[in-house]
């Protein structure tokens, strides 16, 4: 007996397709129609005073409900629209005009995290990228070489997208912190399927986003920073909810503020705040851990369909190494892909990966087997129009 599928009369998307994307964009609960309506109600009948009434605070007590995910305390974590702006907001608090001005990455890291580090060259930043060697692991001595005493920052995912592979945040934390470096942890495909607490993990900054795990919808990023740092940075991608006393309309240098919101910038997307409460609410209650049993189990059996299907592996097969992602490489992964939506198999295609196939806490042991079938019958018209084609030139 699954207790968990008991959940699945929450999830509507649930009731007509096979729901295997959750690695990409979770299942919008059915409790969110009635946040968004809480939120529209809140500002047809009660207008400016919503503000004051909650819409203000929103950033910190919705980052409260992240938090007892990843295992932040109150007050611990901030939200924003997405990784994007995190990544960028602290990195505006350092300094890379010194000797010590690298930022040591993984290869396999999420491009949109290169793209903010690279940016960061103009001003003297040096990105450093240990490349894998098979596709799908990072190899942890060589990204603990890499780190060194030049070294300002290690930007590190604690899942790889392409992969679902699981990195030695604990080992990769201690090696920056003896050197003198800070890390920040991009958590996007860990929290809500891997257990994580950041406080034990004692990494510097961490932050992910709403969409995938948390079924939380777009629109609604988060960011953790170590209490201890927190007054000795101050960002200058900033804005007035970053203010000590925001609402004084003091002009002149930002005051910060001594708590998270010194971290914020300007007005919250409130909106999404409401979509994204349901989606942290449901896994609170469901428990990360319940998630994961369940998920090394699926992800496992769903391993053991492919391989006897003949179909390649492209993530880790030991259950301590991979998240809650499977990657099956097929021929014109692509195509494949797009026939599988047509016929409501919901999963995605990454190029030099393949089709990443998902289970999450609501998802039946049946799906498993009916994708790995509709994978299979794609795969054999396919191979069947080729050979018609080839016969009739």
């Amino acid at each position: 007996m699954d207790e968990l599928l008991e959940w699945r009369k929450e999830f509507p998307i649930l009731d007509k397709t096979v729901y295997l994307i959750s690695h990409s964009l979770g299942a919008m609960p059915r409790r969110t129609y009635a946040a968004l309506n809480e939120y529209a109600e809140a500002w047809a009948t009660r207008g400016i005073r919503a503000w004051a009434e909650g819409w203000w605070e929103m950033p910190l007590a919705i980052g409260d409900l992240v938090g007892r995910i990843i295992g932040a305390g109150p007050g611990e974590v901030v939200m924003h629209q997405n990784v994007s702006i995190c990544q960028s907001i602290i990195n505006s608090c350092l300094d890379f005009s010194g000797k010590r001005n690298k930022v040591v990455s993984e290869g396999l890291n999420f491009p949109s995290n290169f793209y903010v580090y690279h940016a960061k060259e103009r001003d003297g930043a040096r990105v450093v990228s240990v490349p894998s060697e098979d596709g799908i692991t990072v190899p942890l001595d060589k990204l603990l070489d890499a780190i060194d005493e030049e070294t300002l920052l290690v930007s590190i995912s604690h899942v790889i997208f392409r992969s679902a592979f699981i990195q030695d945040v604990r080992a990769i934390t201690a090696r920056a912190h003896e050197v003198g470096a800070m890390v920040m942890l991009d958590a996007y495909q860990s929290a809500g399927t891997v257990p994580l607490d950041v406080r034990e993990l004692n990494v510097d900054f961490a932050t992910g986003g709403s969409v995938k795990w948390l079924c939380g919808g777009p629109g609604a990023g988060y960011l953790y920073v170590r209490p201890d740092l927190r007054t000795g940075l101050e960002p200058r991608i900033t804005g007035w909810m970053a203010h000590k006393h925001p609402f004084a309309f003091e002009a002149g240098p930002n005051e910060y503020a001594d708590d998270m919101s010194r971290f914020l910038n300007g007005s919250p997307n409130v909106p999404a705040l409401y979509a994204a409460r349901s989606g942290y609410e449901i896994i609170n209650e469901v428990g990360v851990e319940n998630i994961r049993e369940k998920s090394i189990r699926q992800t496992t059996r769903l391993i053991a369909l492919a391989e006897e299907a003949g179909l390649s592996i492209n993530c880790p097969r030991s259950s301590e190494q991979r998240g809650g992602t499977v990657v099956i490489d097929v021929p014109h992964g692509q195509q494949v892909t797009q026939e599988l939506s047509r016929r409501e198999f919901l999963v995605d295609f990454r190029p030099g990966a393949g089709i990443r196939i998902a289970p999450h806490f609501y998802s039946t042991d049946e799906e498993l087997e009916l994708v790995i079938r509709e994978i299979r019958s794609i795969l054999e018209t396919k191979a069947y129009e080729q050979h018609t084609a080839a016969i009739a030139n």
